[in-house]
């Protein structure tokens, strides 16, 4: 991630967190950038470097006219800046600040089989009850873990799969001979 990414999530998120919105600015941020993705013109026009930036922050200005006054100044500057195409960028480092202060920890949770959603939440139940944290999860089926799970939360890994423990074993009965 830029420097200069982290330098605005930081500000927004200074700046939410100052005036009590951080759940407000998040659920609108992520609202501008879905309706970014599902309007392509919108997204070439704000991206576009020929169009004047006066032209894209009038456009902004009326779409975002009912939005949280800290999210239309802050989409404002960053198109003023013309750094709109490093939007997704500073929200997920935005994201990840919030996720902090709740203190959510985010995890790649990735399983043999595919779990239901029951299951999934179960099975991340025990870990948040073991490690006294909240976990926000992202899932993905490895069938060649043969069976457990592995979790990783940014360079902690947990291997708690029967590949993982064949591994173990057969590194331990190299070392026997």
């Amino acid at each position: 991630m830029a420097v200069a990414e982290r330098i605005y999530a930081n500000a927004l998120f200074g700046a939410a967190q100052e005036h009590g919105r951080l759940d407000g600015v998040r659920d609108e941020l992520h609202d501008f950038i879905d309706a970014v993705e599902q309007v392509p013109a919108l997204r070439a026009l704000l991206e576009n470097p020929q169009v004047d930036a006066t032209n894209k922050t009038k456009t902004l200005r009326a779409i975002l006219a009912g939005v949280d006054e800290l999210v239309r100044n802050f989409l404002l500057l960053v198109v003023d800046k013309g750094r709109i195409h490093e939007l997704d960028e500073i929200v997920r480092e935005f994201d990840a600040l919030v996720a902090a202060e709740e203190g959510i920890v985010d995890v790649d949770l990735t399983t043999a089989v595919e779990l239901s959603d029951d299951q999934a939440a179960q099975l991340l139940g025990q870990i948040e009850q073991v490690s006294g944290r909240r976990l926000r999860a992202t899932r993905e089926v490895d069938p060649d873990l043969i069976g457990g799970f592995v979790l990783r939360a940014g360079s902690y890994r947990a291997d708690a799969s029967v590949r993982g423990r064949l591994e173990r074993l057969r590194r331990e009965l190299k070392g026997v001979r």
